[in-house]
């Protein structure tokens, strides 16, 4: 892998006992990247996702990362489910869970794990939720908490699945924006998974398009011009 690539897939077939969802993809991540994953329901992007977090084996080809990344440093900020906006924990512990990768056999946490979630919380405008109870919260808020925890075991990438789910426009806007300042000022890598086309054109360098038949990897500008983006844009505003 060469100096500024984080994940490089070569020729990866993807899927669930034996059935391949799919196939003979050749994707490279670098730093500092802004990827949105779009495409029908069903064709395989958050099976992606999970590929790329390595909790999924390939049926074939190869995913190879950088060694900073195998041991788990990745942001990762899931789909909600509801159980999960129901935790009953405050706001810091939440966050400081984003730390639980790397700590071993530490019970505790340790001071800089403590002052880098305080750093993220204020980084992302939260810093004063911190004793608040996560359920509590309104979804834009709880958005930006799974952030910061993301943030505390990211070093070069986050990867997110959905992010806006639930949230209301101005929220949405405000998590874009937010993404945006973690991708240009502090360098973060970012793969997200979308349906609001429109706003991940906005913000994303390269798109990777996920049809049932064919895959499209190329710039936000190539995209629009292409067969994938026409029709896919398409659909997405009717």
């Amino acid at each position: 892998m060469e100096a500024n690539e984080l994940i490089v897939c070569r020729d990866v077939s993807l899927g669930y006992e034996g059935q391949a969802l799919l196939t003979h993809l050749d994707l490279t991540i670098h730093a500092g990247d802004y990827l949105c994953v779009v495409g029908e329901n069903g064709s395989g992007k958050s099976t992606l996702m999970r590929a790329l977090l390595g909790l999924l084996a390939p049926l074939s080809g190869e995913i190879a990362r950088a060694g900073e990344l195998k041991a788990g440093a990745i942001g990762y900020l899931p789909q909600q489910t509801r159980a999960q906006k129901d935790f009953p924990a405050t706001v810091s512990e939440v966050v400081l869970s984003g730390c639980l990768n790397r700590k071993g056999l530490h019970f505790f946490y340790s001071s800089v794990e403590k002052s880098e979630a305080l750093m993220n919380m204020g980084k992302l405008g939260i810093l004063e939720l911190k004793d608040r109870c996560y359920r509590e919260l309104s979804g834009g808020q709880q958005q930006r908490v799974l952030l910061a925890r993301a943030l505390c075991a990211a070093r070069k990438l986050l990867i997110l699945d959905e992010p806006i789910t639930g949230l209301d426009p101005a929220a949405a806007q405000d998590l874009y924006k937010t993404l945006t300042y973690l991708n240009e000022r502090e360098g973060m890598a970012i793969v997200m998974v979308t349906h609001d086309l429109k706003a991940a054109l906005q913000g994303a360098r390269t798109v990777l398009h996920i049809g049932r038949n064919s895959v499209f990897h190329g710039t936000a500008q190539e995209y629009l011009h292409s067969p994938e983006g026409r029709r896919f844009g398409k659909e997405a505003q009717g």
